[in-house]
């Protein structure tokens, strides 16, 4: 079965979050099941990182470009990518999505309507060699593709690819002014409160929603909180509607990257069955960041956008309880610039107890999960997440709100569930004092270390790969395949 994954991003070419690394693993897992390649942008990042590029097709004039054509290459490991070369519209330094000074490009909605346009031409046999058989599109960026297909089956009486939408994070809608509208190219029917008029504007996100033959989402507690108005971002109604064809599925991590057996990035290998190194790479993690070299108070490790959707300022808020317990903390991450200054600030602080590094460094990310003893992950509300997985996958037991993917993933380590299925620490209410209440019984596990220890090697042996999601997901485009 042909499957083409629309998407802006795929790790290790380019990240900016968690997208790229499900766009980078999921099709990797498919490739036993189906024949699943990729449709990218061809920024610098992907232009660079796709070898043995070869011209498929010249694109028609669209959308102001003029000299757009599609090409075909390879990933490092085998994976068939699309690539749109479209240097008027890709060929920027940077962000994917927004200038240096964090302002979205102006012209975004053609960017990436043309993304979603190729998709659908791909869907009518643009390369006379490969033509999907479903196309799976993956947040906003691509939203547009099963709007394209919708009206390529309208004007042309043909089946076509059935589509699959994924909403990776409803809260980010690509939405755009009414005028983007007549750029667009679609039928002027299109345009309504059943389309992508949304609130006056044109939604890329709601385009995905409305005609996609199947919608998915991340996690199946995320997939019910969508549909109610508290965390529908105004789109509730519709996915009520949309029910039977809303799915919600666990995002997994890649196994093969995220290893601490073998991970080649840490100071010391490790496995369930034997954690020694686990140790060795807390000692070398404080000694990088200018931490404490110290065993035996638990050290505490964040990976993750400094937003308010993040908990960031729960955090700030337990600062004081976490220094006082003698634990420590290390941050990584870039955000708001408040939280970014208040962090550096703690830093300087309560220098050797809390460190903090401003950007993203994905080496330095995997010996924080395999040199942390807790993984912080106190979102306000979270689609998925993969830092828990990540911890789960490293022994750093992760302490989240229960909420969305959080809530999939992690049980909480309470007297009952203690000795069969805890894996980490939840809490409910999204405050600081919830949060404190949780970081106390961190404390008390740690100092029973035959229990932690319990709990961290069930932490460890965990299913979190993509074998259950690639199945589920096959199931879907079986029964959406023309």
């Amino acid at each position: 079965m042909p499957v083409l994954h629309v998407c802006t991003e795929v790790y290790p070419l380019l990240k900016t979050g968690g997208l790229a690394d499900v766009t980078g693993a999921l099709p990797r897992a498919q490739l036993g099941q189906c024949d699943a390649r990729l449709l990218l942008p061809g920024l610098p990042a992907i232009l660079a990182g796709v070898h043995a590029l070869m011209p498929v097709a010249v694109l028609p004039p669209r959308f102001g470009v003029r000299d757009a054509r599609l090409l075909r290459g390879q990933l490092a490991d085998g994976l068939t990518a699309y690539v749109i070369a479209a240097p008027a519209l890709y060929e920027r330094p940077g962000n994917p999505y927004a200038d240096a000074n964090g302002l979205p490009y102006a012209d975004n909605a053609l960017r990436f309507a043309l993304l979603g346009w190729v998709a659908a031409r791909l869907c009518q046999g643009l390369d006379p060699h490969w033509q999907p058989c479903v196309l799976h599109c993956h947040d906003w960026h691509a939203g547009l593709a099963p709007a394209y297909v919708a009206a390529a089956r309208r004007a042309t009486g043909r089946a076509l690819a059935g589509t699959v939408f994924t909403v990776h994070n409803l809260a980010y809608q690509g939405s755009f002014a009414e005028e983007v509208f007549g750029q667009l190219g679609l039928p002027g029917d299109f345009y309504g409160i059943e389309g992508l008029e949304f609130y006056g504007q044109v939604s890329f996100l709601k385009a995905g929603l409305y005609y996609a033959d199947k919608l998915t989402t991340v996690s199946p507690s995320y997939g019910r909180e969508i549909a109610t108005p508290e965390q529908g971002c105004g789109l509730d109604g519709l996915l009520r509607a949309r029910a039977r064809d809303l799915h919600g599925i666990l995002n997994g991590i890649d196994g093969v990257v995220w290893d601490p057996a073998s991970d080649a990035r840490i100071a010391a290998n490790y496995n369930p069955l034997d954690r020694r190194g686990k140790g060795a790479c807390k000692r070398a993690l404080q000694q990088e960041c200018g931490l404490q070299v110290r065993d035996g108070a638990p050290l505490f490790v964040m990976v993750s956008r400094l937003t308010e959707q993040k908990g960031v300022q729960l955090l700030l808020g337990a600062l004081p309880e976490i220094v006082a317990s003698g634990s420590q903390l290390l941050v990584l991450g870039s955000g708001e610039a408040r939280y970014e200054h208040a962090l550096r600030a703690a830093a300087n602080t309560h220098a050797g107890q809390v460190a903090v590094r401003i950007g993203y460094d994905e080496d330095l990310a995997h010996r924080m999960f395999a040199g942390g003893d807790v993984c912080l992950v106190p979102s306000r509300y979270e689609p998925c997440g993969l830092t828990q997985l990540y911890g789960l996958r490293y022994g750093a037991l992760p302490l989240v709100r229960r909420v969305g993917g959080l809530a999939d993933t992690v049980v909480d380590a309470t007297l009952e569930d203690l000795d069969t299925r805890s894996t980490g620490f939840c809490f409910d209410a999204f405050t600081q004092a919830a949060l404190g209440a949780a970081l106390r019984r961190v404390q008390a596990l740690w100092r029973r270390s035959a229990d932690w220890a319990h709990v961290q090697e069930r932490a460890m042996r965990q299913p979190v790969g993509w074998d259950d999601a690639a199945a589920h997901y096959l199931r879907l485009y079986q029964d959406i395949t023309p």
